[in-house]
């Protein structure tokens, strides 16, 4: 048959069935016996077949793809939770469809457009904030829409994400109970849900002792940013001992400059604790001490509302938050009590 493209109809005559029987073969989930399946994948081997996806999602209504939206990639932690929701969204017979937008989103509305055009069975969208106006478009459109690692407030939208201020405020009784006395913070965005959340659970946890932040600088997420703030931090003339430092992405830069721009011994001179707990956190040359996100418990639980709202569009919006543990690693002074978590 060279020359010309192999249909399901040659399928279906070459195994002697239906070409019913052939759809049904190649649509995960559908009724075939072992014997049929087997005679039509020998078939399909044979004549080279590939079924045609795009036409089979012009019958069924469902192309099998959802559209993800990420900020950016440059960060760890989201090419490890893009990885993990691709596999456990292929599990599921479904693909993913990237598109990155940077911190602003500035582009934000074109992409959509661009995922609404090539029919995405569902969005969702990875430390992106949706407009109201996008939020409106999506739902005319009927298009489900799930947040990973941001929530948007009012939104009406299904968000994941780990518990934040509980994961801030753990990390400031960690601190205190290591006998620090002038610890600060370099937070993750503050026009973010997840920045926020953060730093309102640290403020909490020091405010509960009758403590309060040295300073609090916003590093936007940013290597850069960060670093600056801590060098500006460590330039007062009462330096913090203590910096918890909104993920781990900065974390690692306001190391680098504490030891090797200013010289200074951590955790000896200045603990440094962060949040997510990417690869690099535990390599030996950091051995930071990190807020864990629990990254497989939140792409489970993405998926799952994923799937419900796709075969349900009229689902309730459900708002889900994944506690993680503190991990102990060697760059914060323990507490004298224990560790205060996990300790690796």
């Amino acid at each position: 048959m060279s020359g010309k493209k192999v249909t399901s109809l040659d399928v279906a005559r070459a195994a002697g069935v239906s070409q019913s029987a052939v759809s049904r073969v190649f649509t995960k989930g559908a009724s075939v016996s072992e014997a049929m399946e087997k005679r039509v994948r020998e078939a399909a081997e044979r004549l080279g077949y590939r079924p045609n996806v795009l036409a089979r999602s012009l019958i069924t209504g469902r192309s099998r793809i959802v559209g993800l939206v990420v900020a950016y990639l440059d960060n760890p932690f989201f090419a490890d939770a893009v990885e993990k929701l691709s596999h456990a969204l292929q599990a599921e017979g479904y693909h993913l469809l990237i598109f990155t937008v940077g911190n602003s989103g500035a582009d934000l509305d074109g992409v959509v457009s661009e995922l609404m055009d090539y029919q995405v069975d569902a969005l969702i969208a990875a430390s992106v904030d949706l407009s109201g106006a996008l939020v409106a478009r999506c739902a005319s459109a009927g298009l489900p829409v799930v947040l990973f690692n941001r929530g948007i407030d009012k939104s009406g939208m299904s968000a994941v994400t780990s518990d934040n201020r509980a994961g801030g405020r753990r990390v400031a009784e960690f601190l205190l109970a290591g006998g620090h006395e002038r610890i600060a913070h370099i937070s993750g965005w503050q026009g973010s849900s997840t920045g926020r959340d953060r730093r309102e659970g640290f403020e909490a946890g020091l405010r509960a002792a009758g403590a309060a932040p040295l300073e609090v600088i916003d590093g936007r997420y940013s290597r850069a940013e960060a670093a600056e703030a801590a060098r500006a931090m460590m330039d007062r003339p009462d330096p913090p001992d203590a910096i918890f430092v909104g993920n781990d992405y900065m974390a690692l830069a306001v190391m680098d400059v504490l030891r090797f721009d200013l010289g200074l011994s951590v955790p000896g001179d200045v603990s440094v604790v962060g949040f997510d707990d990417i690869a690099m956190s535990a390599w030996p040359a950091y051995d930071l001490t990190t807020l864990r996100q629990p990254v497989r418990r939140m792409i489970a639980a993405t998926v799952e509302e994923v799937l419900a709202r796709i075969d349900t569009p009229s689902r309730r919006p459900s708002r889900i938050e994944i506690e993680g543990p503190l991990v102990v690693r060697g760059s914060a002074r323990l507490p004298r009590s224990g560790s205060g978590g996990e300790s690796e």
